[in-house]
Parts: C-alpha cells; structure tokens; sequence
C-alpha cells in the first residue's frame, strides 16, 4: 500500500489568464507543468499550506478564494490527494525558486501542456467550466 500524501494547488486566475509552472529536470516528474502549490505539513490547512507554499515557491502573497476541487491519484510509490483552491494574487514579484519555467495561460490553451497525473482531471474541469 503506497502513503497518502496531501496535496495543494493553486488556480489562480489573473486577467483571464491561468498560472501554471514547469517542474525542474531535477524533480519527479520532470518537465511536467502542474497547478502550483506544495505538501500540506503537519498541523496546517490546506489554505494555510498553499499560501506558505505560493510564498516560498514565487514569492508572492495570496489570498484563498474558495475550494476548487480535488483529485487522487495513485502514482508508482505514493498516492497524491490533491486538493485545488481558487486562488488570489495579492502583492509580490514573481520569482522562480521551485520550477524552471511559469506561464500564463487561457483555459482553452491548457490542453496544449503536459500536465502531471495528478492534474489533469483540474484541467479537464477547468475547460468543462468555461465551455
């Protein structure tokens, strides 16, 4: 039985666009573009672990909209319990501490990206939403 690992990601829309970052070629997963966010730490909400996460990967402040949705998914050696938050960019400049690359994006562009497993079924409802 692989361990449950919970999970955030952040859907932060600014200006009609999405944000989405490419992992490291040093990360699992290397390559693969996902919602940002980060695991959720023993005593922590997974608000209060997404704008820690959002902080220490970007620099940036932000505020918790909302629950977005969530997903499981088991991958070879953990199972990833995301759960994704509409999210709020508050202040702060972006800079890249955790991922090679970000972007922003329209919905209708996010097919075009190879997402991680885990959120792809995020992406889907995210273009079922704005059809």
């Amino acid at each position: 039985m692989s361990m449950m690992i919970r999970v955030t990601a952040a859907i932060l829309i600014n200006d009609n666009k999405i944000l989405i970052a490419q992992r490291r070629d040093t990360d699992k997963l290397a390559g693969k573009w996902e919602f940002p966010g980060g695991k959720i730490e023993d005593n922590e909400t997974p608000e209060q672990c997404l704008i820690r996460e959002m902080q220490e990967e970007f620099g940036i402040d932000v505020a918790i909209n909302g629950f977005f949705g969530e997903n499981t998914y088991d991958y070879e050696m953990e199972t990833i319990q995301l759960l994704a938050y509409h999210t709020v960019w508050q202040s702060g400049n972006f800079s890249l501490n955790a991922h090679a690359a970000i972007k922003w994006v329209s919905v209708s562009q996010l097919h075009q990206f190879d997402f991680a497993p885990a959120d792809k079924p995020l992406v889907d409802k995210l273009l079922r939403n704005s059809l």
